[in-house]
């Protein structure tokens, strides 16, 4: 994907404010919590706004920051919801022996079968607490499909080949025909 490198990456979203003050919580999408915050000033997925961003804590699973002009709690909580990015240049190169690649580099990718059946795209990487979701856009339209992004049901990320290589289990995609491994 030849503009891979240039696209902004998700470091976390606000989830909404904390206090009267104009912190807000953020759930991160980073490594180590906190570091959302270690990159520099986020920017909205627009990039109409930018917002210099401090941690002041932690609560449960979530950052509590303060943004830059964000003064008290209605300013805070009209920000529910903004996704919150960063230049890739500003992030830690992966390492060789780790995957390569961050998860904002799969979507857009196409979804292909181990036996080389066209599945759809890339439509976003999820996660609801139980671990990384696929969600797929599928190739003839339709509602996006939620797959485990397990070892198992993606034997093979290929960025440079523009793919991911899936393995969906029986009926992911309504049909009996998914699953090739699955024997």
């Amino acid at each position: 994907m030849g503009d891979g490198e240039r696209k902004p990456v998700c470091v976390g979203v606000v989830t909404g404010a904390h206090g009267v003050r104009g912190l807000v919580r953020v759930k991160p999408f980073t490594e180590e919590p906190e570091a959302v915050a270690a990159y520099g000033p986020v920017a909205t997925k627009d990039g109409k706004r930018r917002f210099a961003i401090e941690t002041k804590g932690m609560a449960k699973d979530l950052v509590i920051c303060r943004l830059e002009g964000i003064a008290d709690r209605d300013a805070a909580a009209a920000l529910r919801g903004t996704e919150l990015y960063v230049p890739r240049e500003r992030l830690p190169e992966t390492d060789e022996d780790e995957e390569g690649w961050y998860h904002a580099d799969l979507v857009g990718l196409r979804a292909v079968g181990t036996d080389g059946t066209g599945y759809g795209r890339i439509a976003a990487v999820q996660n609801f607490g139980a671990g990384d979701l696929l969600e797929i856009a599928p190739e003839g339209g339709g509602e996006t499909v939620l797959m485990a992004f397990t070892d198992e049901n993606v034997p093979e990320v290929d960025i440079e080949g523009g793919k991911v290589v899936i393995d969906p289990p029986l009926g992911t995609f309504g049909d009996e025909a998914s699953g090739a491994g699955d024997d």
